[in-house]
């Protein structure tokens, strides 16, 4: 997922921007005659980033009114005022405040963010479990930015997929997630990110997840946009979750050949509809091996190095970087 972008779906339904006020109120009647139906898209609420006309929780009350709320299925929350300062605790008491106008809604993505509203390492975020308490019924969420991030252990037994997507995720936010108990988790995704960005966290954060004890229901499995890949890879060699797994993704991070050789030398991968390993350092010789060994089993691998930057010092030590880090 490209984050030069605004998401195009969420919730399996295509994302569809409400409109600003319109100062003249013909246009605005048309506007919201042209609107679809309520269930029909993932309605994208978003204010300007500088200089906001209105509030994003005057957006989402405008919102309310408009629509029929009780059939909306999925909300993508886009850019608040100033979310380079400010934490959305006023977005998250908005929605928590909604919940009973809203008992249809399964889908929910906070901070549909990018670059030139503000960068992914500057969002603020929030207590973002308090939606997953509001909503018991929610089935997709997914968060972008780890700044301020705070993720506590929950239980939400109808949680199919989890997203939080950062430039760094904070160890208090990897370990809330790895304690929380999601036994119908479907799909969990983690951009990890660089200690340069808060992203703190190590591969013994992660053994809750890679032990998948409660993670029952997990078939896809993405850890991906890690200065600490090759460590992550070794952990994955052994990890009891990788056998129930149909999807693997250890993309976008600092990935060379001692993670990829970890990956060969461990547990059998053939079993996977596909490895993503995409945005990589590895050399053509490991990853022929690679493909020797996952290619005829059926695996679709991916290991495109497009867009791998690297810089090199006078002394020649080497600088690699992840794809997603400011």
């Amino acid at each position: 997922m490209s984050i030069g972008e605004h998401l195009h779906g969420w919730g399996g339904l295509p994302t569809y921007p409400f409109p600003d006020p319109e100062k003249d109120a013909e246009a605005q009647e048309t506007a919201v005659r042209l609107l679809p139906a309520a269930d029909g898209v993932a309605w994208r609420i978003g204010v300007d980033s500088y200089d906001a006309a209105e509030t994003w929780p005057e957006a989402f009350a405008r919102f309310l009114d408009t629509v029929d709320a009780a059939r909306v299925r999925s909300i993508v929350v886009g850019s608040w005022a100033d979310a380079y300062d400010n934490r959305p605790d006023d977005v998250i008491d908005a929605i928590v405040a909604a919940r009973a106008q809203l008992p249809a809604l399964r889908a929910l993505f906070v901070g549909d963010i990018v670059g030139e509203e503000c960068e992914i390492s500057w969002i603020n975020q929030g207590e973002v479990t308090r939606l997953l308490d509001a909503f018991p019924l929610l089935e997709e969420f997914g968060a972008r930015g780890g700044e301020q991030l705070e993720f506590p252990a929950v239980r939400h037994a109808h949680l199919r997929k989890l997203k939080v997507q950062a430039g760094g995720l904070p160890v208090a936010v990897v370990r809330g997630i790895a304690a929380s108990d999601l036994p119908a988790l479907h799909d969990l995704e983690l951009w990890l990110g660089t200690s340069e960005y808060g992203g703190d966290a190590d591969v013994d954060d992660l053994a809750p997840i890679l032990s998948g004890d409660q993670l029952p229901s997990l078939k896809r499995l993405a850890l991906r946009n890690s200065e600490i890949q090759d460590a992550v890879c070794a952990a994955i060699a052994s990890a009891p979750v990788v056998a129930r797994l149909e999807v693997l993704d250890l993309s976008m991070g600092v990935l060379t050949d001692d993670g990829a050789a970890a990956l060969l030398g461990g547990q059998p991968l053939t079993h996977l509809k596909s490895l993503d390993l995409h945005y990589n350092y590895v050399s053509k010789e490991i990853g022929a091996r690679l493909a020797d060994t996952l290619t005829p089993a059926g695996v679709e691998l991916n290991l495109d190095t497009d867009d791998a930057e690297s810089d090199e010092d006078d002394d020649g030590s080497v600088w690699r970087f992840v794809a997603v880090g400011e």
